[in-house]
């Protein structure tokens, strides 16, 4: 999640591009919440990095996820987690286990 673009992922048995790139402009978030819907995905895992997250987690929240925020500071002390792609996959693989 950046100020030009958003990275989204899900697992790869809900989509034949399980990795998707999002603008980070208004209409952005929109188009992230309906391929989520479409993959189909109930819950979100996000990173509380800066302030980017905050217009996509009220876009989410009122299209009816549950979304999960975590802070960056946290994800980033997993040791040999050193870049964002990463950071997402590692966020991914351990959301079901809350």
């Amino acid at each position: 999640m950046g100020a030009t673009a958003h990275w989204v992922a899900v697992p790869a048995d809900r989509d034949a591009q399980p990795v998707q790139r999002f603008g980070a402009f208004t209409a952005a978030p929109y188009a992230w919440a309906a391929w989520l819907r479409q993959c189909p995905v109930d819950t979100v895992v996000r990173e509380s990095t800066g302030v980017y997250w905050l217009a996509l987690f009220a876009v989410l929240e009122e299209r009816g996820f549950d979304v999960k925020l975590v802070e960056a500071h946290q994800a980033r002390q997993v040791p040999g987690r050193k870049t964002d792609v990463k950071d997402w996959q590692w966020l991914q693989a351990l959301h079901p286990y809350g």
